[in-house]
């Protein structure tokens, strides 16, 4: 489980192992339409920090991590991340396997919210 250690009233350290990378992968499997935005920043974009290195707030992906933790980090000035690589393999090989359905998710909902929109616009036109 996450391990949130509050060093101080401005600094955190955080623990995650890989029982935490298969609980983020099966909450945005349940939940995929909620976080199909993330699923796809996240797999898209922790090969450009050598996956090891992937920070969740880089591109405003933070919501599943932050689910894991059961709070928000950023209301602290810093904070450390200890996790094993497999945390991070681990997790980028559950979001390679939800990526493409998120993609037809993010793609539906962009469709329906256009359709919506037009319809709008026709309505008070």
């Amino acid at each position: 489980m996450a391990h949130v250690e509050i060093m101080n009233e401005t600094t955190l350290r955080l623990t995650l192992g890989l029982e935490d990378a298969v609980s983020m992968i099966r909450i945005a499997q349940r939940e995929q339409a909620t976080y199909a935005q993330e699923i796809i920043t996240i797999y898209e974009k922790m090969p450009v920090f050598e996956f090891t290195h992937f920070c969740f707030y880089a591109y405003d992906s933070a919501r599943l991590f932050e689910r894991v933790l059961e709070m928000d980090p950023k209301t602290y000035l810093s904070f450390s991340l200890d996790a094993p690589d497999a945390f991070f393999y681990a997790l980028y090989g559950g979001m390679a396997a939800l990526y493409e359905s998120s993609i037809e998710l993010v793609q539906q909902t962009n469709a329906a919210t256009a359709v919506s929109t037009e319809t709008d616009v026709n309505v008070h036109a």
